[in-house]
C-alpha cells in the first residue's frame, strides 16, 4: 500500500499514516505488530520516552535495517522528550539515550510531548513527586527547551523538531521565537475534536499536523484502571456507520480518511497484525465532498484526552478544561 505524504518545512515527506505505539510495553506483542506494519507498508513509526518501549522498537528496527529489508532513509521515526526532562541541562542526555534505545544515528521528527514541564528526581527521570503529585517546573520555558532541541538538531542528530498537546497560542509563540521552527504538531484529533482552529494557525505557519487517537482511542481506558475519562466512541457515529456500509469500508478506514484526506497524518495505535493491514488500506478510496462535510459537522465536540495530571500548572494548554470540573487520577500521557 502507497502512502501519501506532505512536506516538512525541512524538505523532507512526512507520511499521512503511521503506527503509534502508546500503552504497548509487552515485547512479544510490540514485536509482532511492527514486523506486520513495516511489511505492511508503514513507515511513520511513533513512540516516545514516556512509553518505555524505544528499546524494543529499536531491536526491531535493527533486524530490519541491517538485514537490508528497509533502508534507514525509507522511515520515519517520531520520539518526544518527557515533561521531566525540559530543564536545558537534560535534554541532550535524554535524547542520546533515546538514539542509543532506538539504535538510531537520528530521529526524523522529535516532538517536545507536553508542554507543562515537571521536575524529575535526582540521579534518573523519573518524576519527582510531593504528597503523591507531579512537582511543577515553573522556571523552565519552551524556548530554553527548545534551544537545547536546536542544538541536536544543527548536530543532525533531529531531523525536524515539533512539538505535541500545545495550544495553538503556544505554538505560535514558540514559532516566532524560535530559529529552528517547529515542523509539525501531534495532537488529539478525531471527529469529536477536530481543532479546527488550531488546524488554521498550522496552515497559516506552515506546520504539519498529526493526529493521536484518530479513532478516539477505544484503548485509552486501559491506561486509567479508575475508569475516569471523558465518554465517547467515533467509531460508533451513526454516520460513520452509514459510510462504512457505503464505502464497503470498515468505521476505523472511514475516519483514518477522513483525516488524511485533509491532509492530517493519523498515527491510530493496533497490536493486530490484521488490524493493521486494515488500517493502511485506505488510500485506495476518497471520501466525496458531502461525506466528508458529514463529517466535519457531526455535532459531538468533546475532549478525551483531559490532562489531568497538568491542572493548575502555568502553562497548562487548555482553556475548556479547568480545576473545578477535572477529575484527578493517576498521570497517563498519550
Amino acid at each position: 500500500m502507497t502512502v501519501d505524504s506532505v512536506p516538512l518545512n525541512t524538505g523532507a515527506k512526512l507520511p499521512l499514516f503511521g503506527l503509534g505505539t502508546w500503552q504497548v510495553k509487552d515485547e512479544t506483542e510490540l514485536t509482532v505488530a511492527l514486523r506486520a506494519a513495516l511489511d505492511g507498508g508503514y513507515r511513520i513509526i511513533d513512540t516516545a520516552h514516556l512509553y518505555q518501549n524505544e528499546h524494543i522498537i529499536g531491536e526491531v528496527l535493527h533486524e530490519y535495517i541491517s538485514s537490508g529489508k528497509i533502508k534507514r532513509e525509507e522511515l520515519f521515526i517520531t520520539s518526544k522528550l518527557p515533561f521531566v526532562a525540559h530543564a536545558p541541562e537534560d535534554v541532550a542526555n535524554c535524547v542520546e539515550s533515546q538514539l542509543k534505545a532506538l539504535k538510531l544515528d537520528y530521529i526524523d521528527l522529535y516532538l517536545i510531548h507536553c508542554p507543562c514541564p515537571f521536575k524529575h528526581q535526582e540521579g534518573n527521570l523519573l518524576p519527582l513527586l510531593e504528597d503523591g503529585k507531579l512537582v511543577f517546573d515553573e522556571k523552565t520555558s519552551h524556548m530554553d527547551t527548545w534551544k537545547e532541541l536546536e542544538k541536536l538538531y544543527h548536530a543532525k542528530k533531529l531531523r525536524a523538531l515539533g512539538v505535541s498537546n500545545f495550544s495553538a497560542k503556544q505554538l505560535e509563540e514558540l514559532y516566532n521565537q524560535a530559529e529552528v521552527k517547529p515542523s509539525n504538531i501531534q495532537v488529539e484529533c478525531h471527529i469529536y475534536w477536530p481543532q479546527e482552529h488550531l488546524r488554521s494557525v498550522c496552515k497559516k505557519l506552515g506546520v504539519t499536523f498529526t493526529a493521536y487517537a484518530p479513532l478516539g482511542s477505544p484503548g485509552r481506558k486501559a491506561a486509567r484502571p479508575d475508569g475516569v475519562w471523558p465518554e465517547g466512541d467515533p467509531l460508533l457515529e451513526p454516520v460513520v456507520q452509514q459510510l462504512a456500509a457505503k464505502y464497503h469500508k470498515t468505521a476505523a478506514q472511514i475516519l483514518i480518511r477522513h483525516l488524511t484526506q485533509h491532509g492530517i497524518s493519523a498515527i491510530p495505535k493496533s497490536i493486530s497484525p490484521d488490524r493493521i493491514i486494515e488500517n493502511i488500506s485506505t488510500f485506495d478510496f476518497k471520501l466525496s465532498d458531502e461525506d466528508m462535510h458529514a463529517l466535519d459537522t457531526v455535532p459531538t465536540r468533546i475532549r478525551l484526552f483531559i490532562f489531568d495530571f497538568a491542572v493548575g500548572h502555568p502553562l497548562f494548554p487548555h482553556d475548556d478544561v479547568d480545576e473545578t470540573t477535572t477529575p484527578k487520577s493517576g498521570f497517563k500521557l498519550h
